[in-house]
């Protein structure tokens, strides 16, 4: 009997300490946030190798994931109090997804141009080499052209994420989605961004955080290494951009997929953040609400009957 009392105390004692520590480092967060803004030069000013060090640390650390949450939670403390304010929120955070897809969707076409030119070039004229420009030409070998045609579908894949997803346009798997009630379908989704699309996000940040800096820097920094132990490795810190190709004369900026995997990231965090809200105000003002300020593409008057296809 004893031992169950202290079995269960000690239960009791983990969990108190784990809810203090979690309001502890939320607590923190705000100091944190406003030294780093304060002392820039400590993280920014690359020319000093500690600096480097302390921005991969800081990059993938607790210190900046309850930055960003508390940030999250701040924002969303005041949209409560202000729904306009959050609706600002939703706007500005798909905007930013549509400008950015918009954009970065061209590359499926330059993807179809390059691939055209490297045909041309290789059948046509025979050429082993593309030069493009005057004076001091960009000149590669056709091979290495065909390999950085996965940089265009990886801009397409990794940017134009956000941007499909305010669209509408991934694949639903529906068991009981469309069998609920309005505002059921909403906590649904308050649900799977709270709980699968930010923690994903977290995850895939603390692996790509890393692996893009090992393919930067030596000595190569681990996801386990402390402040200090990064600070003393500092000392024979050197750059070393990953410039190796899978074949010898082949596409060499392979350390542009591992940014493109952060950029991905955190583009898919910003989304969660945004569907949250939406989910939060369309479950709050019913079901008139919903749709609202959504910025969709359309294909022209008269192209209706092609609308859900994209």
């Amino acid at each position: 009997m004893e031992n169950d009392v202290e079995a269960s105390g000690g239960s009791l004692s983990v969990i108190f300490d784990g809810i203090l520590w979690f309001f502890a480092n939320i607590g923190m967060s705000v100091y944190n946030f406003f030294y780093a803004i304060s002392h820039p030069s400590l993280w920014l000013d690359w020319s000093d190798k500690q600096a480097i060090m302390r921005f991969v640390y800081y990059g993938g650390s607790k210190e900046f994931f309850f930055v960003v949450l508390t940030a999250f939670l701040i924002m969303f403390a005041i949209g409560v109090w202000r729904n306009n304010i959050m609706w600002g929120y939703v706007r500005v955070l798909e905007g930013f997804a549509n400008v950015v897809g918009r954009f970065f969707a061209w590359a499926g076409l330059l993807m179809v141009l390059q691939q055209i030119i490297i045909v041309f070039m290789q059948r046509i004229f025979t050429r082993p080499d593309i030069s493009f420009g005057f004076g001091i030409p960009l000149q590669f070998d056709i091979s290495w052209f065909a390999e950085e045609l996965k940089l265009y579908n990886a801009l397409v894949v990794c940017l134009c994420m956000a941007y499909t997803f305010v669209q509408g346009g991934h694949v639903r798997v529906d068991l009981v989605y469309s069998a609920v009630r309005f505002r059921t379908k909403k906590v649904i989704d308050m649900f799977g961004a709270l709980f699968f699309m930010m923690p994903v996000a977290v995850l895939i940040w603390m692996y790509g955080w890393f692996f893009l800096w090992r393919h930067l820097i030596v000595p190569n920094p681990s996801a386990s290494d402390t402040l200090d132990r990064l600070l003393n490795k500092s000392r024979a810190l050197r750059w070393n951009v990953e410039t190796i190709g899978f074949s010898p004369n082949g596409f060499n900026g392979y350390f542009l997929f591992k940014i493109l995997l952060c950029a991905f990231t955190a583009m898919l965090f910003l989304q969660a953040m945004a569907m949250f809200y939406r989910s939060y105000l369309e479950w709050k003002e019913g079901p008139e609400s919903e749709g609202k300020y959504l910025d969709k593409d359309s294909l022209g008057e008269g192209e209706e009957a092609y609308e859900g296809a994209h």
